[in-house]
C-alpha cells in the first residue's frame, strides 16, 4: 500500500501557485454569493404576494406579471449562488425588474390600490437595492486570461474551460485536429 501521509512541506508541491490561485478565487466570491439568500426569498414573496397580499382577484394580470416575475428573480438568485463570477454582468436585469416592479401596478394593473401599489414599490425598490449592492468578486471577473476561456474545470480542477454565453467563444483545444478536416488539408 502507498503511503499517502505526506508531512512534508506543501511548498515544494508542483502546483502551489495554481492551487493557491484557485482557492482565492473560491473565497473571494462568496462575500457576493452571502447578498443571494434574501434575493432568492425575495424572489419567492414576490411570486407569492398576489395571494399574501390577496389581489390574485382582482388584478389578474398584475397576479400573473408578479408571479413571473418572482420566478425569474429566484432564478436569478440562485444564479448569483452558483457561479457569481459568470453571472455578475446580469445584476443590471435584477435592477432593471426592480424598477420595472415599482412602476408596473400603474401600467400592467387596472386601478390598482394602495396595497397592491405600496407591495410593488417595496419588493422592486428591495431588488432594486440589492442588485446595486452586488460586485465582482475579488478573485477576478467573469473572463480568464487571453484564451483561458470562462474558469477551471469541475472538480478535479482541469484546464478545460466551460462554456459560457457571457464569457465569449471558448478557445480551440486542439488545433491540429481542426486543421485534419479542412479541406485545404486533405
Amino acid at each position: 500500500m502507498a503511503n499517502v501521509s505526506h508531512r512534508g512541506d506543501m511548498m515544494t508541491h508542483p502546483d502551489v501557485s495554481e492551487m493557491r490561485d484557485r482557492y482565492a478565487r473560491m473565497l473571494g466570491g462568496r462575500d457576493v454569493a452571502l447578498v443571494d439568500g434574501p434575493v432568492f426569498l425575495l424572489g419567492l414573496y414576490c411570486a407569492a404576494s398576489p395571494w399574501i397580499v390577496h389581489y390574485a382577484t382582482s388584478q389578474p394580470a398584475l397576479m400573473a406579471h408578479n408571479l413571473i416575475l418572482g420566478i425569474a428573480i429566484g432564478l436569478l438568485a440562485l444564479g448569483f449562488t452558483r457561479a457569481p463570477e459568470r453571472m455578475y454582468g446580469l445584476s443590471w436585469a435584477m435592477c432593471a425588474m426592480g424598477i420595472w416592479l415599482i412602476i408596473a401596478p400603474w401600467i400592467v394593473g387596472s386601478g390598482p390600490d394602495k396595497g397592491v401599489i405600496i407591495n410593488n414599490i417595496v419588493i422592486g425598490g428591495v431588488g432594486s437595492a440589492r442588485a446595486g449592492g452586488k460586485r465582482a468578486p475579488r478573485g477576478g471577473g467573469g473572463r480568464g486570461k487571453k484564451g483561458e476561456g470562462s474558469g477551471g474545470g469541475g472538480p478535479g480542477g482541469g484546464a478545460r474551460p466551460r462554456p459560457c454565453l457571457l464569457s465569449g467563444p471558448a478557445p480551440a483545444t486542439a488545433p491540429a485536429a481542426a486543421s485534419a478536416r479542412s479541406p485545404a488539408a486533405t
